[in-house]
């Protein structure tokens, strides 16, 4: 509370999610959500002045419960079905949702520092620093540090939460192997990128954004900052920036399931050969 990194809300919301992450997942999840949560925060205070100066976007600053739940939520559940069922799949899926929030964010926290203005992952017409939808190669290449950085915390997260005595040694035979191993560190990183180029391109479409007429200003707010109401000028009513990130860490957590059975079974292959 005292790093204002989250509000009361926020905080609250974070305490169930970290409880229940705990109770899944023991201490390789928990390592995994902190994976996320602590260079979040950290990148967050980069540049301090410069994104406090971005009042045309959503939001800003500390993280309320819905910005929590919107990041964790979906990795959360993720983390209780493991603990109910022991598949690997729900721990892959709760890493490959944590690696698209991580992407995201890392993307959002450095992209907002660069010089140049974003474009329009659609359109690449220029938009205002922080809009929703926009890219630059130092938010690119943030999405993919964020992205590899989970890819190399993961692997290490679910063999602690594999061996630990509350959660019995219930090893798969497919990850004990190398090949497991290696298409964790592969698939994980990549999920995280598909579900945060998701978040850009609904953040393009689908979000709303607005326009304040009387500052003549594009934003994501309602009211505008000035004061005065705004209207839609793009997207669906109630799709905000929030709905958005869920949407990703969902894809970043459903696109783990498929990419690490081609992953495994092609590394299979190059180990063993095909099958007579």
């Amino acid at each position: 509370m005292r790093t204002r990194a989250l509000t009361r809300s926020g905080a609250i919301a974070a305490f169930l999610v970290g409880t229940l992450t705990y109770a899944g997942g023991t201490v390789g999840f928990t390592l995994l959500l902190l994976a996320f949560f602590v260079p979040s925060v950290l990148l967050s205070r980069a540049g301090k002045a410069r994104k406090r100066a971005l009042v045309d976007v959503g939001k800003g600053g500390a993280r309320d419960a819905l910005q929590v739940l919107a990041n964790g939520g979906v990795a959360t559940i993720c983390a209780i079905v493991w603990a109910l069922t022991r598949d690997l799949h729900w721990a892959i899926a709760f890493a490959g949702a944590y690696a698209a929030s991580t992407a995201d964010t890392w993307a959002t926290e450095i992209g907002t520092l660069a010089s140049g203005a974003p474009r329009s992952i659609l359109t690449l017409r220029p938009l205002a620093t922080g809009m929703s939808g926009g890219v630059t190669l130092r938010g690119t290449l943030g999405e993919i540090a964020g992205a590899l950085w989970i890819g190399i915390i993961a692997p290490i997260a679910i063999v602690l939460a594999y061996i630990d005595p509350h959660a019995g040694f219930g090893w798969t035979m497919a990850y004990t192997r190398w090949w497991g191993i290696l298409a964790l560190a592969l698939v994980i990183p990549l999920a995280g990128v598909i579900g945060s180029t998701l978040d850009s391109l609904l953040g393009a479409t689908l979000q709303e954004s607005r326009r304040c007429d009387v500052c003549g200003r594009d934003c994501e707010t309602d009211p505008h900052i000035c004061g005065q109401p705004t209207r839609i000028v793009r997207g669906l009513r109630g799709i905000s920036n929030d709905a958005v990130n869920c949407a990703a860490t969902l894809a970043g957590a459903a696109a783990t399931v498929p990419l690490y059975a081609l992953a495994t079974h092609v590394a299979s292959l190059a180990h063993y050969g095909p099958s007579p």
